[in-house]
């Protein structure tokens, strides 16, 4: 499916007025793109921004239909939840014997670095089967595949997601760098293509510098630009625009 017939189909699940103003809408702040603005989401429990809040529901009452009982485990997540995140793992790791930089390389299989997340657009989700079991750490690939309780869930947004507008950015494809194949997420294409592209535009090092981040000490320039070109753009091309 090409960029022009994807964004058609999903015009189709919105009213045209309110695609016309999310159009419209494509500049950002760069606090908006890191995760440091407030966010005003579609409902506590669907915290994503309202049209891709919209998108879901629909795209959940399908699944329904197909007793897939869409849940979702994680999605807006602001910048200093993001740090959270990191700094718990970071002191982990350095806890377990790592030095500063196989650290960071461990948490990038993974997590991102706090500004740099998908996560902070209101755009993307993590999801399980409500349905089905909840044990241990559910978002493993083990459990996605084979005889793991969340395969058919796989199964039906392989072929229903990108009609609701939602594509998976960590694909298996061999030839993506960056993160690690994360079956389980999804990101609401039409605004996170072009809160994309606005990111592209900020300046990294600036967005990242903080006192309060573990390792950071340990971020070059060079590491910085790998990070980008890798795991910030190392996506699903259907989700690139530029």
């Amino acid at each position: 499916m090409n960029r022009k017939t994807f964004l058609a189909t999903s015009l189709g699940l919105l009213s045209a007025t309110t695609w016309s103003k999310t159009k419209l809408k494509e500049k950002y702040t760069s606090d908006q793109l890191i995760g440091k603005e407030s966010l005003k989401l579609y409902s506590q429990k669907t915290p994503l921004l309202t049209i891709a809040g919209i998108a879901f529901e629909k795209m959940q009452k399908a699944a329904l239909k197909d007793d897939v009982k869409l849940k979702i485990i994680s999605a807006y997540r602001s910048y200093d939840q993001q740090k959270n995140i990191w700094n718990r793992k970071f002191l982990k790791n350095k806890k377990a014997g790592l030095d500063s930089e196989d650290n960071i390389k461990k948490i990038i299989e993974y997590s991102t670095l706090p500004g740099t997340s998908r996560h902070h657009w209101g755009t993307d989700i993590d999801l399980i089967d409500g349905s089905k079991p909840q044990e241990g750490d559910v978002l493993i690939s083990e459990k996605f595949h084979q005889n793991g309780p969340y395969v058919v869930l796989r199964k039906w947004m392989d072929q229903h997601a990108v009609n609701y507008g939602f594509i998976r950015p960590y694909t298996k494809n061999i030839e993506r760098k960056g993160f690690y194949y994360e079956p389980w997420h999804y990101s609401y294409a039409p605004i996170a293509i072009p809160m994309l592209k606005a990111y592209s535009k900020l300046d990294l090092k600036k967005t990242l510098a903080t006192t309060n981040l573990e390792g950071s000490a340990s971020m070059s320039k060079q590491f910085l630009r790998k990070y980008f070109t890798e795991n910030i753009l190392g996506i699903a091309n259907e989700l690139k625009d530029f």
